[in-house]
């Protein structure tokens, strides 16, 4: 089993979760702030996995985009985002 972070493994999980941070957008005006701190929380992690490949540490870039991703993920299984990609999400497909 090859456990070794490549830079063509980041770059297929960067390229995944910006997918779904892009994907993402509030399900219902009653959730829009809860939303936006899931999407905020993401998208803070995100940046971090870049400024941690930046640094050469691909391991922490790719903990930090499971971070980002689990954000995304955490906020589609409850509801707040209006998603239905189960490529990109763990949701069910419409």
């Amino acid at each position: 089993m090859n456990t070794e972070v490549t830079e063509e493994k980041l770059q297929k999980y960067f390229s995944i979760t910006k997918e779904a941070l892009d994907a993402a957008t509030a399900a219902e005006k009653t959730n829009e702030e809860q939303a936006a701190d899931f999407l905020d929380m993401a998208s803070r992690y995100y940046a971090d996995a870049n400024h941690f490949k930046e640094q050469g540490d691909h391991v922490l870039a790719l903990a930090a985009l499971n971070y980002a991703h689990g954000w995304l993920d955490a906020g589609a299984r409850i509801g707040l985002f209006k998603v239905k990609d189960s490529r990109l999400f763990t949701v069910d497909d419409e």
